[in-house]
């Protein structure tokens, strides 16, 4: 057999991801997606099978000249939080979507946080930080 592509590998973590992370009406599924130049994120109900909120990088209203970048990835989770707030979401489940928890990915879910999405982990990331710097 011959061997497989970066592409299906993550879809392989992808689908194993998806097996644990569900989304509810009361708590709906932040699916972000990442290409090498644009990153996307919607907010999904799996119960229904409805999108409620997306951000982009293609977004114009958004006004990111470069997609594929950090700052770019931040811009996106400020403005996914703030659509989701709007869509009357406190709380979501995160789904990196098979890609590594870092970079533009944890960019992203860091400023969907710093907007007011699952502020309780907001105050938890703040106080583990603190207590590393202390020791």
């Amino acid at each position: 057999m011959g061997q497989k592509s970066r592409a299906d590998i993550r879809a392989g973590v992808h689908s194993r991801i998806r097996k644990k992370v569900r989304g509810s009406a009361d708590r709906p599924r932040l699916a972000v997606f990442r290409s090498l130049n644009h990153i996307y994120a919607q907010v999904i109900d799996d119960q229904s099978g409805t999108t409620l909120a997306t951000a982009s990088t293609t977004e114009k209203a958004l006004g990111i000249k470069a997609g594929g970048n950090v700052e770019a990835a931040k811009s996106v989770g400020k403005a996914i939080a703030e659509r989701a707030q709007k869509a009357g979401i406190s709380t979501v489940v995160f789904d990196r979507g098979g890609y590594l928890f870092h970079g533009r990915v944890k960019a992203l879910i860091d400023a969907t946080r710093e907007a007011g999405l699952n502020k309780h982990e907001a105050a938890a990331a703040k106080a583990e930080k603190q207590e590393g710097n202390d020791e």
